[in-house]
């Protein structure tokens, strides 16, 4: 007989425990599902293990290259067992004080996989549990490229920042070859050859970061990796791949021209797919399109009335992202909506700031310019190098571009793209801003703190009414 709550959780990430938390403070019982790890992606091999390794990282490449005159380098050794040790640590402690403890009262987890038994119920090794509402929440997971041989070849996938996993990586390779150019690949690709890897990235398209992202940021990004010395191969197909006794080599079409790269590892980076393929959501009657995504409203009610999704596993619906504050925001959404006697609210997200924790950071919010042009829109827009911030002349670090994209007849400012020191920081003002429909004259007449990478903002406005090479410090 099956055990019954007023919500089955499929799932125990960001976007599951903020529909547990939710469901307790309305005072329901709910359960969630894990077959891996508590805590989901996030805090356990994607976003607290990565970016506590790649400040280790900036540190090594700070000591090693500093950027001021008179400043002498100071070679850091590095021992990578123990920092992955570190890392480990990390995570435990924030699992244990942001979601183990949590886990009481009301909230529950049963571990194992789970599976659709019908509408009504599920079944996790064998134990089924039944609900008034269910809330599917199983996240993503890297996609596996169709690749000749790759299924005979040892790679890498994101999932090596787990922790205490055989797939965690605790011995540095001395070199890596990274299939894709998106923000996975960015981020780690940096992170390794600044811990002393040698690098290659093969991305099939013309730059970097091709999809979704103003070209200025590829090409900004794309000058930093060169600069470092990280070998960044662009309109690179990878055919096949193959091991040999010094590690793996993938045969690559690159203009036309058979081309072979080796390395010790391979770290597969294609980006991410829903995990809607292994719970037989088809027992469910829950819809799911061509990408795996489970088809939802801005409600995030799935065609099953009592049903609900969120987080990675909707994919782009309701022109979601797949980001953690995302789908926690969407989780206690879904489960409110879910528990509610009616009274629902739909989920906003026009507005959904973005980082890419490279050095320096991506920040981007908003429209770019494509995306703009094609909603309808006469654009004005603008690129300034961060060599116009006085902030970033001041910290020696002028790498970088800001670009705005603004309605040309109303003014009202429509995204906004940043690479530069603390990018991933600055983005919020422009975030604030959009949420209420700024104009350009809001960043313009906002007093900016001197210097900050913030004005980064303000010139890029004026640029639309006066030459910023032109303008005194703080002047408008």
């Amino acid at each position: 007989m099956a055990e019954h709550f007023d919500l089955v959780i499929l799932g125990s990430g960001s976007t599951a425990f903020a529909a547990a938390l939710a469901a307790q403070e309305m005072g329901k019982t709910a359960v969630m599902t894990e077959e891996r790890t508590i805590g989901g992606t996030c805090v356990n091999r994607g976003c607290l293990p990565s970016k506590n390794l790649i400040e280790a990282a900036k540190l090594v490449h700070d000591a090693r290259k500093p950027r001021y005159l008179g400043l002498k380098a100071c070679p850091m050794e590095l021992d990578f067992t123990e920092l992955i040790a570190q890392k480990d640590e990390v995570v435990h402690s924030y699992r244990e004080k942001k979601y183990e403890s949590l886990v009481d009262g009301r909230i529950r987890i049963e571990r194992g996989h789970v599976q659709f038994v019908d509408p009504q119920t599920v079944e996790i090794d064998g134990k089924r549990l039944s609900a008034e509402k269910f809330l599917i929440a199983t996240g993503s997971r890297p996609v596996i490229p169709n690749i000749e041989g790759l299924d005979q070849a040892p790679y890498l996938t994101s999932d090596l920042l787990t922790v205490a996993d055989e797939i965690e990586l605790t011995v540095l390779p001395k070199s890596l070859l990274i299939v894709g150019g998106g923000y996975i690949a960015l981020e780690l690709g940096q992170m390794f050859h600044r811990f002393g890897t040698d690098v290659t990235i093969l991305e099939r398209s013309e730059q970097l970061l091709a999809h979704g992202y103003e070209p200025e940021v590829g090409n900004a990004i794309g000058q930093v990796f060169y600069e470092e010395g990280i070998r960044v191969i662009t309109k690179a197909t990878v055919c096949s791949v193959r091991q040999d006794q010094q590690g793996v080599v993938a045969t690559a079409s690159v203009g036309g021209a058979r081309r072979e790269y080796r390395a010790e590892k391979l770290l597969v980076a294609t980006g991410r797919r829903p995990n809607t393929d292994h719970i037989a959501i088809e027992r469910s009657g829950v819809s799911v399109n061509h990408r795996g995504e489970v088809e939802v409203d801005k409600f995030l009610r799935t065609n099953v009335p009592h049903t609900f999704a969120g987080g990675d596993v909707i994919g782009r619906q309701t022109e979601s992202q797949m980001a953690t504050p995302v789908g926690s925001q969407d989780g206690g959404i879904a489960a409110r909506n879910a528990l509610s006697n009616g009274d629902m609210r739909p989920v906003d997200h026009r507005v959904i700031p973005r980082c890419i924790f490279t050095d320096p950071q991506v920040g981007t919010v908003g429209m770019t310019e494509e995306q703009a042009t094609s909603a309808g829109h006469e654009c004005w827009c603008n690129t300034i190098p961060m060599s116009l911030v006085p902030r970033a002349g001041a910290i020696r670090d002028t790498r970088g571009i800001v670009k705005m994209v603004a309605d040309a007849k109303t003014d009202e400012v429509l995204g906004v793209s940043m690479v530069g020191h603390n990018a991933g920081e600055v983005i919020h003002e422009a975030a604030m801003a959009l949420r209420f429909h700024a104009k350009l004259h809001d960043f313009i007449d906002l007093l900016h703190v001197y210097p900050t990478m913030a004005e980064a903002l303000k010139i890029v406005a004026i640029s639309r009414y006066k030459d910023p090479v032109r303008l005194s410090c703080c002047a408008e």
